[in-house]
């Protein structure tokens, strides 16, 4: 009975991961049970290393091992910029892309009350005492395109505006290689509000 109670809490336990529902958990928890218990141990051992030594950059909020990390400590970056994600994989996805070369703030969510997501919880106050203390020539706000990513980006937005720094949003319409006959009529749309002169 102890061992079923001990897989259940396993389950249980991964169930707590995004797109992870009840089989997908026992699938996975039978897996490395049965077949990978080394792996488990390395999955356990690596998960226990990163709780205890990954925390926020005191400047960003991104994830660090040290106070700042390694983007903030950088004498190379554009300090003048700042970037506004709303997590660390929106920042990896910004780097990787080699676009931008300036700074970053994380925001670690979006605004969404249902979920009790506030300006609090997002660390604005942090973003606030950040653009009031640092010399920033332009706010680029970079939330995801939903709607919550939108009314977060108006509400901070309106923010940086008062406090007069000039605030832009990344553009948004066609992919690059995307064919018009297969893009929804939102991206289709905005396309036309964004798009730019070419001469």
């Amino acid at each position: 009975m102890t061992q079923v109670a001990a897989l259940q809490r396993l389950q249980k336990a991964l169930r707590r991961l995004p797109g992870v529902g009840p089989k997908s958990a026992q699938r996975m928890a039978f897996h490395l049970l049965e077949r990978d218990r080394e792996g488990g141990q390395q999955i356990a051992a690596a998960l226990h290393q990163a709780l205890n030594c990954i925390q926020k950059c005191r400047r960003c909020q991104n994830f660090s091992e040290s106070e700042l990390c390694a983007l903030c400590a950088s004498p190379r970056r554009n300090a003048a910029q700042l970037c506004v994600v709303e997590t660390p994989a929106d920042l990896v996805a910004v780097e990787q892309s080699g676009a931008y070369k300036g700074m970053y703030f994380v925001l670690m969510g979006h605004l969404s009350p249902l979920d009790g997501i506030g300006p609090d919880e997002m660390g604005v106050q942090k973003l606030q005492r950040l653009l009031e203390s640092e010399s920033i020539d332009e706010v680029i706000l970079a939330t995801n395109l939903t709607a919550e990513g939108q009314a977060t980006a108006d509400f901070l937005g309106e923010l940086i505006r008062d406090l007069k720094v000039p605030v832009t949003r990344l553009a948004r319409g066609l992919p690059i290689g995307g064919e018009l006959e297969y893009l929804d009529h939102g991206t289709v749309t905005q396309a036309f509000e964004d798009r730019k002169f070419i001469v």
